[in-house]
């Protein structure tokens, strides 16, 4: 199961859509105020667009086949927040046109504590933010 997990992360990588390409570029190598960001990151069974660890921050982007899944969207934000994170979700359409607010409300969040502890940090993750 890990392996497909890990497999599949690759591919979407690989396939992102242009409003995770341009999330991305402002989020990749410590870009928003010195934060560390994953992209494509498994999280127990699930893979999450963009993770910060060091704040417990989770934001994923959606496009119009969540329209479809709000169920499985909402069951999958409570197991995540269950695990200590806090969930950001935006429409690709957002990111594509209103960006500057995109990173302002990711910022804002980066900022306030979140509502819940963060899990102990796994062997050789532990808080690396303003090194």
């Amino acid at each position: 199961m890990k392996r497909l997990n890990v497999d599949r992360a690759r591919g979407l990588r690989a396939g992102q859509t242009d409003a995770e390409q341009l999330l991305w570029h402002h989020l990749r190598n410590r870009r928003l105020q010195g934060w560390k960001f994953r992209r494509q990151h498994e999280i127990g069974p699930y893979i999450a667009d963009f993770v910060c660890p060091d704040a417990g921050l989770i934001v994923e982007l959606d496009g119009g086949q969540h329209g479809d899944q709000l169920a499985y969207d909402e069951v999958r934000t409570r197991k995540l927040q269950e695990e200590g994170y806090r969930v950001l979700r935006f429409w690709n359409n957002d990111v594509l046109t209103n960006t500057d607010s995109v990173l302002e409300v990711i910022l804002e969040a980066l900022a306030s504590p979140g509502p819940s502890p963060r899990p102990s940090p796994r062997r050789g993750e532990g808080a690396r933010h303003g090194d």
